[in-house]
Formats: structure tokens, sequence, C-alpha cells
């Protein structure tokens, strides 16, 4: 995966080159990402849903993150990103399914991680319960979901912890319900700004 091309840009998403994931990351290059996040509406109340990251995984392991997302390669368009829906989560979509966000810019250093993506960003109105995904285990360990309202709260400020329910693969490959508290501190470190940005445009669609 580290040795897997991506297309790099300027700071104006001009497009310089080409180079390998890792050295996107070791250099700190602009490149581009697929984000979709699945959003629900049941007995009245709003859910968003959210992966839990595979323990194995190099970067952020085990911590809360975006629904689906991944790299675009250097061969494929933004398009081409709902693959990564069926990759990770086991649920086909299709592109029209989607409600775009635009795009986020965003940059964040971890350790020796630097993240500097165009980040094409979606929203899926999503009717499928936690029965119907299977997880990629090298990338995802579970799937779990918490009221719009609630991780809202916990972005904009007026919260400190949230409620979150759904599902964990344990190393025996069986399903264990999850209902447990959170902080920020459980969720990969986007900038706070990318979370602000998610829900005030999450909450002009819903208003619409």
């Amino acid at each position: 995966m580290e040795n897997e091309f991506l297309k790099v840009f300027d700071e104006n998403r001009n497009e310089i080159g080409v180079a390998t994931r890792e050295e996107v990351h070791r250099v700190g290059h602009w490149h581009e990402t697929f984000h979709c996040w699945f959003i629900s509406r049941e007995n009245d109340k709003d859910y968003i849903y959210l992966q839990i990251r595979s323990d194995s995984k190099k970067d952020y392991p085990g911590l809360l993150d975006i629904t689906a997302a991944g790299h675009l390669l250097v061969n494929e368009t933004v398009n081409d990103g709902i693959r990564e829906v069926e990759e990770e989560l086991g649920i086909v979509l299709t592109f029209t399914e989607l409600i775009s966000l635009g795009i986020i810019n965003y940059s964040v250093t971890t350790g020796e991680l630097i993240d500097k993506e165009f980040a094409h960003v979606f929203l899926h109105n999503s009717v499928h319960s936690f029965d119907d995904y299977i997880l990629q285990k090298e990338e995802v360990s579970g799937i779990v979901r918490t009221e719009f309202h609630q991780f809202s709260g916990l972005w904009l400020g007026s919260l400190e912890e949230i409620q979150i329910e759904g599902f964990e693969v344990n190393s025996a490959g069986n399903n264990i319900v999850i209902h447990k508290t959170v902080t920020k501190d459980h969720f990969v470190p986007h900038e706070k700004s990318y979370y602000e940005a998610i829900i005030h445009q999450i909450v002009e669609i819903q208003q619409a």
C-alpha cells in the first residue's frame, strides 16, 4: 500500500507530478482523497455513522473515523472513489446515490505523518442495518453510529462526550455489540475545521 502511486498537487490544486503514498505522507505533498459519510433517520432521530479503524492500521489504529474513505490512485477519478465504500464496508453503492459536499482542504501533522489532503467529500442517506455491513478486517474493525446532534455538540463545543452504538468484530470474527461513551480523543485527529465544515453542510442539506 505504501508503494501505491498518487497524483500530487501544489496548494492551488495544480497537478505537479506523481509520488508513492509513502513519499506523499513523509514529504507532505498535497494529494486527493475520497470521503463518504453515512447518515440516516430513524424514529425521528438523525444519526451519523463512524468506522472503527482496524488495530492493525499503521496510522490511527482503533480510532473512530469517516464512515468510508481512502486515497485516489494516480489512474483514478473522483467517481472511482466509490470503490472505498464497497471495499471497506461491503456496501455496494452507485455514485448517483451520493450527495457532494465539495472539496475540503486540510493539513494535519502527527509525528512523522504529514497529511495534506484535497478531500472530495460525499454524503449518503443510508437505509442499511448493521447486519448489512461486511467489513474489510485489515482496514475496519467496526461500525457505530451516534445521534447527529451529539456529534455536532462534540465538535462545536457544547458536549465533552457522546454515546455511540454499533458493533466491532473480535479476533474470532464475531460481531460484538457496542454501547459506550467516547470523547474527541477517540477520534482520528482531523482538523476541527474539517468536522465543523461537515456538520454545517449536513445541517444545510437537512434544512433544504
